[in-house]
C-alpha cells in the first residue's frame, strides 16, 4: 500500500493499492476510487474485537458499518477528501494507541482497530445535541486521522497538564490521562448553564490540538445563513 497526502488546506489523502491489498475506513469518508477495488461492508471496526467492537463503536456515535476496501481485480487507487480545512496525520499504530475525536479516523490499514473511547453529554449547545466522543485507534499498522484548522502539537512530560476546550481535542496518545473539568460563572451561546466544560489532559504523552472545530465554524457562519420563516 502506498499513501500520499495531497494539498495543504483541504487536502486529500490518496492510497494506491496493488493487486490483493486492502484498506479499512468508514464508508461515508470515501471520496473516489479507480480500478479493480472493491468494496465489502463489515460490522467488525476494522477486526477490533468483533461484536463486543461493533457496540464500543455504536455506543460512541461512530456506527458500526465499516468497509474493507480490496484491489481484487488488478491494482486500484482510492482518495480520502477532508471534510474542513486541516490536516491529514498519518500515524503509527503499535506499540501504543491512540485517541481521536469522533470525526477524525479516515482509514488504515487492516491490522488497525478502532473502538469507542469516551462518550459524555456537555449540554445540547456545545456538539449540536450529539455529546462528546472520543474514540481509540489500536492494533497494528497505519492510521490516518483529519484534524480541523491548524495543528498544535505539545509533549506533556509527566504529570504537566493544559486544560483545552473540548472541541479542540484533536488526537492524543492513549498514555495521557484525561478526565472532564468545569469553570464556574461563565455564560455564551455554547453554556447556558454557567459551567464551561474543559477537558484535562495529563501527560506524559504528545497531545494534538486542532484550532477549527465544527460547532465554532457554524456558529461563525450562523449569522449569515437565511433565517427560516
Amino acid at each position: 500500500m502506498q499513501t500520499k497526502i495531497v494539498g495543504t488546506v483541504l487536502p486529500v489523502l490518496e492510497v494506491e493499492l496493488a493487486a490483493g491489498e486492502s484498506v479499512i475506513g468508514a464508508p461515508e469518508q470515501l471520496s473516489w476510487i479507480a480500478g479493480g477495488v472493491a468494496l465489502h461492508t463489515s460490522g467488525s471496526a476494522g477486526g477490533s474485537g468483533g461484536l463486543f467492537g461493533m457496540v464500543s463503536r455504536a455506543v460512541s456515535g461512530g456506527g458500526i458499518v465499516m468497509t474493507e476496501m480490496r484491489a481484487e481485480n488488478g491494482p486500484g487507487s482510492l482518495g480520502f477528501a477532508a471534510h474542513l480545512p486541516g490536516e491529514i496525520v498519518e500515524l503509527d499504530v503499535g506499540r501504543s494507541a491512540y485517541i481521536v475525536h469522533r470525526h477524525g479516523f479516515l482509514c488504515g490499514s487492516p491490522g488497525i482497530q478502532l473502538s469507542g473511547a469516551l462518550q459524555q453529554n456537555l449540554g445540547a449547545g456545545l456538539f449540536g445535541g450529539e455529546g462528546f466522543v472520543l474514540q481509540k485507534i489500536a492494533g497494528e499498522g497505519k492510521a490516518f486521522v483529519e484534524l480541523g484548522g491548524e495543528i498544535v502539537k505539545y509533549d506533556l512530560a509527566a504529570g504537566q497538564s493544559i486544560h483545552v476546550h473540548p472541541g479542540h481535542v484533536g488526537l492524543f496518545d492513549e498514555g495521557v490521562g484525561f478526565e472532564m473539568t468545569t469553570m464556574r460563572g461563565i455564560r455564551s451561546t455554547f453554556f447556558a448553564t454557567g459551567d464551561l466544560f474543559m477537558a484535562k489532559l495529563t501527560g506524559p504523552g504528545r497531545v494534538w490540538l486542532q484550532t477549527m472545530t465544527v460547532p465554532g465554524l457554524a456558529h461563525a457562519i450562523s449569522h449569515y445563513l437565511p433565517k427560516q420563516g
